[in-house]
């Protein structure tokens, strides 16, 4: 494991097992936990988060351009969420084939049409990179995608690095251990949130987490909630039931959720079409996105995130027109971009096509949907887009490079698995805040950052689907 844990830690099996026990009770010491999928609503039963036995080996310089380039993602989020004509030409062709983000364009429609309620703007995002390996053995950062909506584990992963640092105290890696960085995106995503609230300005409304019907990963939310309460800023946990039963807007468009004023919408909720289980969910989404709350993500921030529009960026003289005069941070930007291709009707797209048939194995197909899981690889990029009924129905879709990240030995600790080495590969996230009121951007920070590592034979899947796990970067 070059950089990281030497072989003779990593093959000594009465060692690792020692290791393992000690690093699950270190987990749910320092609460990296997570509810159980047989009793997914209740804290009765719980387990640690699945996370790796040993930190990744990350290089130094790649993890600190990721850190180093967030505030500008989050410039670029935040100017996009405000260009009316650039959201609609980028996503015009999706929004014909994909009935979810044409439904999400409505109501942004909806809400320009009608003028935009709040002048407070917050949002939390996290920016996802593979380190794709250079022919000279050296890595190159990609980006992966966006999350401008829910981004998860900024909780979880304030919690971790406690939990490596034990283990290799334990395991006589003292050194190592020294290395683990802190990293505490929980403060940051909640100094955001907090303010937001606070330029509001009404001490009794609240923050209002909106949260799905089943949520297994609660304690990771938990750590933001709890950190507000530290403020004295009131929150409480709705359902889109809830919106749906209670909400209404006042004459002045504040709104109110079982008679509680909001003063900040944290979406956890509303990413995927089966969130919308109703024409009344997407009526109570159009409703908050009307009031005067400061919304994370606010409908055009949520847009700004698609996959369409990663795939536009990367075209030339576009990051341009949003950082005119700027090309040091153009530059920043764009050395992040993989390699990305549209798959609109008209001669390009044709070219697209032939190329992903030609060598599917080259390319990832990726849908306009967040969450793990729904990614398309390999000969089942041809069956795709070969058994498609429509030609237009691929433009639902973009294609990317597939990255060639270099992979590390490591055990990946899971509730009843196996306890076994495995061949495995890292993404590093980096977190971001930003406040905006008005024309006046009042904060804008990259606040921390997240390692997730799966094994090899994972094409694709997070840590909340069960495939990947936590981890913490070891700097070399």
């Amino acid at each position: 494991m070059a950089q990281g844990i030497p072989d003779e830690v990593m093959m000594n099996t009465a060692l690792i097992k020692e290791l393992a026990e000690v690093a699950k009770d270190a987990a749910l010491q320092q609460g990296v936990l997570m509810r159980i999928k047989e009793t997914p609503n209740s804290s009765e039963l719980v387990t640690y988060t699945s996370f790796t036995l040993f930190p990744t080996p990350v290089p130094k310089d790649v993890f600190h351009q990721a850190l180093a380039v967030q505030t500008h993602y989050n410039t670029l989020v935040d100017k996009i969420s405000q260009d009316a004509d650039f959201l609609q030409e980028a996503l015009a062709s999706t929004i014909a084939v994909d009935d979810f983000t044409a439904r999400l364009f409505k109501i942004h429609q909806q809400i320009l049409k009608e003028g935009r309620s709040q002048s407070i703007v917050l949002g939390l995002n996290r920016s996802d990179y593979m380190l794709d390996q250079r022919e000279d053995g050296t890595s190159s950062l990609k980006q992966i995608e966006i999350n401008t909506f829910a981004a998860s584990f900024g909780g979880l992963a304030s919690r971790t690095p406690d939990v490596h640092r034990q283990i290799l105290k334990v395991a006589g890696r003292l050194e190592e251990s020294q290395r683990i960085l802190d990293n505490n995106p929980a403060a940051g995503l909640v100094g955001a949130i907090a303010k937001a609230w606070e330029l509001y300005g009404s001490e009794r409304a609240i923050v209002m987490f909106l949260v799905e019907d089943t949520q297994r990963n609660i304690f990771d939310q938990r750590c933001i909630e709890y950190e507000l309460w530290k403020r004295n800023i009131p929150t409480r946990r709705k359902g889109f039931g809830d919106v749906v039963k209670t909400g209404k807007l006042d004459q002045d468009k504040r709104l109110f959720v079982d008679d509680l004023e909001v003063a900040v919408v944290y979406f956890r909720n509303g990413y995927m079409p089966q969130n919308y289980i109703s024409e009344q969910y997407w009526d109570a989404r159009l409703l908050m996105e009307r009031s005067l709350a400061a919304k994370c993500p606010d409908i055009s921030t949520h847009l700004a995130g698609t996959k369409k529009v990663q795939q536009v960026l990367a075209k030339p003289g576009v990051l341009e027109k949003f950082f005119p005069d700027q090309p040091q941070v153009v530059g920043q930007i764009r050395a992040t971009f993989a390699g990305l291709y549209t798959l609109d009707m008209g001669p390009e797209g044709d070219k697209t096509v032939a190329m992903a048939l030609a060598a599917p194995d080259r390319f990832v197909l990726k849908p306009q949907r967040e969450g793990g899981g729904n990614n398309i690889y390999g000969s089942e990029i041809c069956k795709v887009l070969e058994e498609m009924k429509e030609p237009t129905e691929r433009t639902a879709y973009i294609l990317m490079d597939k990255i060639h990240p270099t992979p590390s030995k490591n055990y990946l600790l899971k509730r009843d698995a196996p306890l076994q080495i495995s061949n495995c590969l890292c993404e590093l996230g980096a977190y971001g805040a930003y406040v905006r009121r008005g024309e006046d951007m009042v904060m804008n920070e990259c606040v921390g950052h997240l390692l997730r590592t799966k094994s090899s034979e994972h094409a694709d899947g997070g840590v909340a689907v069960g495939v990947a796990v936590l981890d913490n970067p070891l700097l070399f």
